[in-house]
């Protein structure tokens, strides 16, 4: 990883835009932003969600899971008007493209059977977290163009770097980097809307009945088995929930013959610094724990988003209880208004959720491998707009158009 040339810490000018006098500046940690001041973006951007906190960032950068050792080189942008914090993105250099969910192994063996060299790469994302929402945070439109412009201007700057990548942005942000010559990519997630349902009941009312037999059917079979859940948030997490959470996390890496991204260090930290936003799901049968399942939330925005499930033991339909079923009771419990189930699974259409189309935007230093990848969205982009259409014709609701 050696010899590269990052960006520069020092402030350099971006010149006058929208009437504001801005400088930007690369950071390797965001250890090196102000926490008050990002939050404060965080917080007041429409997109923004507790994934993008300074906490959480930071956590995932002191605790090793996010560094230059595990191909997560840190440099984030900040936009500054003087000394205040106009506009941030968490941006890493990436030697590989595990833990991003917008899959691009194609496009690195393609170019590397040409003679090229794919990595590393530059990535606008959080780490491990398939969640739409904000990466160009910022305080008004003008800081928010300012910030693409960067970006786009690292892209083409000096160095060896292939490409640069926005995932899961909303997709006005991605347009911004679209008019600056980035290619534009779809794709599909899964969505639970709460229509103001009383409790679970009313939820399963308003699907049709093979859907609601058949989801009654699965939490018969758990509670059959003997399994009691139990849901935890806030102050009522341990450091003894926490290492259990882990334990399950982890093994479900084990059995894809993966080493998980995240350590034990990494849950108990966010545990610490941001009890409010997080949620588990715990699983117990005589008297044992057997499985558990996280959640995070953001009850400002209304929000519930689904990450990571594991178990102990192998019990039938225990994953859609724990994952599904208990999220949506949660949601429904607290006002939420969207549970976002996780990347991929068109298996959770049958339990309520939608399909929803999610935008990245992706610029492609090589000129053959620029126009390939051109083509091919184009192909993946009508390929996805007809799996919607069709997913939509089987969601789970009755008189399917509401």
């Amino acid at each position: 990883m050696g010899g590269l040339s990052p960006p520069s810490r020092a402030r350099c000018g971006l010149g006058t835009l929208a009437g504001m006098a801005l400088h930007i500046e690369w950071i390797p940690g965001i250890s090196g932003a102000d926490a008050r001041q990002w939050d404060a973006l965080v917080d007041s951007d429409p997109g923004g969600n507790p994934f993008l906190r300074h906490a959480f960032l930071r956590a995932l950068e002191e605790g090793g899971c996010a560094s230059a050792a595990t191909g997560w080189e840190p440099h984030h942008l900040l936009v500054h008007e003087g000394d205040r914090l106009v506009a941030a993105a968490p941006v890493y250099r990436k030697f590989h493209s595990y833990g991003e969910y917008v899959f691009d192994w194609a496009w690195a063996e393609a170019l590397e059977r040409a003679g090229g060299s794919y990595y590393p790469k530059w990535l606008c994302a959080v780490p491990f977290t398939p969640v739409a929402g904000s990466r160009l945070l910022a305080a008004g439109d003008g800081a928010r163009e300012a910030a693409a412009q960067a970006l786009a201007r690292l892209a083409r700057g000096p160095g060896i770097e292939s490409s640069m990548h926005l995932l899961f942005p909303p997709e006005d942000q991605a347009q911004l980097l679209v008019r600056d010559g980035f290619l534009l990519r779809t794709g599909i997630q899964f969505h639970w809307t709460n229509r103001g349902y009383r409790d679970f009941a009313d939820f399963l009312a308003a699907l049709d009945q093979p859907k609601r037999k058949k989801i009654r059917a699965e939490r018969r079979k758990v509670q059959e088995a003997g399994v009691t859940l139990e849901r935890r948030s806030g102050a009522q997490l341990t450091e003894e929930d926490w290492a259990f959470f882990h334990r399950c996390y982890a093994g479900t890496y084990a059995a894809h013959g993966m080493p998980p991204y995240l350590d034990e260090a990494f849950f108990q930290r966010i545990g610490r610094e941001m009890p409010q936003n997080l949620l588990l799901v715990l699983a117990t049968r005589e008297g044992e724990r057997i499985a558990s399942a996280l959640g995070v939330f953001d009850p400002v925005r209304g929000a519930l988003y689904g990450r990571y499930w594991g178990a102990t033991q192998d019990v039938s339909c225990l994953h859609f209880e724990c994952c599904y079923y208990q999220m949506i009771e949660f949601a429904i419990e607290r006002g939420l208004q969207v549970f976002e189930g996780g990347a991929q699974g068109a298996h959770k259409l049958a339990r309520g959720l939608d399909p929803v189309p999610t935008v990245s935007a992706h610029w492609v230093r090589d000129p053959g491998l620029r126009a390939a990848v051109g083509r091919f969205l184009v192909r993946e982009r009508s390929a996805i707009t007809d799996a919607v259409d069709e997913l939509s014709e089987h969601r789970a609701y009755r008189g399917r158009a509401e």
